[in-house]
């Protein structure tokens, strides 16, 4: 490749402003944890998720030739930041202690979040053009912070339960277990009036619990458990 032909204008296509999109909404996710804005932090994490949602389709759509892997490269890079170090951010600044063995275990919690979110991501990277499935190997990667985000939503946010989850759903995402891809079209839309119900400023509260925040974690633990029983 001629250096004349390596201008940024002759790889960067509209799915990956897209994907720039995704990547600008963790990053001032991450800004928002560190500043105790936490509401506003886990409001941009499920925003990056929706940005991530529509890069594929908007590549699809537009008939993007991705040749040499920009657009793959380029999601898998925005999806670090929007769905590694965000969630493991909001976990470490969201969980105050001063017990020296707690703040270390959720240090290292945070650590495994970003691990295993890059271990993720390297492995499909690797083998998407190698192995035929129709869904996802391993937990896909944007379900951490959409567990961790409509949790601390809900109202119900336990710090023991939170590092739990993560735990949990950190280990599922660089496991071999199969997961579906969603293609339930009613549960989709009733997921997306949901998501619109978090983001706008409606009352949706009951008792101080966030009830669309509260249907979206059990719809997404739903997803995380019931493919380990299959």
């Amino acid at each position: 490749m001629e250096i004349e032909k390596t201008n940024i204008q002759n790889f960067i296509a509209t799915s990956d402003i897209i994907s720039l999109l995704n990547m600008s909404s963790g990053f001032l996710s991450i800004l928002c944890s560190i500043n105790n804005y936490f509401e506003l932090s886990a409001i941009l994490m499920i925003i990056a998720i929706m940005f991530d949602s529509t890069d594929g389709w908007v590549a699809r759509k537009t008939k993007r030739n991705d040749s040499l892997g920009f657009g793959k490269n380029i999601d898998s890079l925005s999806d670090v930041v929007s769905f590694g170090v965000a969630p493991a951010v909001f976990i470490y600044t969201s969980i105050n202690t001063t017990s020296i063995p707690l703040q270390l275990i959720v240090i290292l919690v945070s650590l495994l979040i970003v691990v295993c979110g890059v271990l993720r991501l390297t492995r499909y990277n690797v083998i998407a053009d190698h192995v035929k499935t129709s869904g996802f190997i391993g937990f896909p990667i944007p379900g951490i912070s959409f567990i961790i985000a409509t949790y601390y939503l809900s109202g119900l946010y336990n710090s023991y339960l939170a590092l739990i989850f993560s735990i949990i759903t950190s280990i599922l995402m660089i496991s071999n277990v199969k997961y579906p891809k969603f293609s339930n079209v009613p549960l989709i839309s009733i997921s997306c009036i949901l998501i619109i119900l978090i983001i706008l400023p409606i009352p949706t509260t009951l008792y101080s619990i966030n009830i669309p925040a509260l249907i979206l974690l059990l719809f997404c633990l739903y997803y995380l458990i019931i493919n380990l029983i299959k």
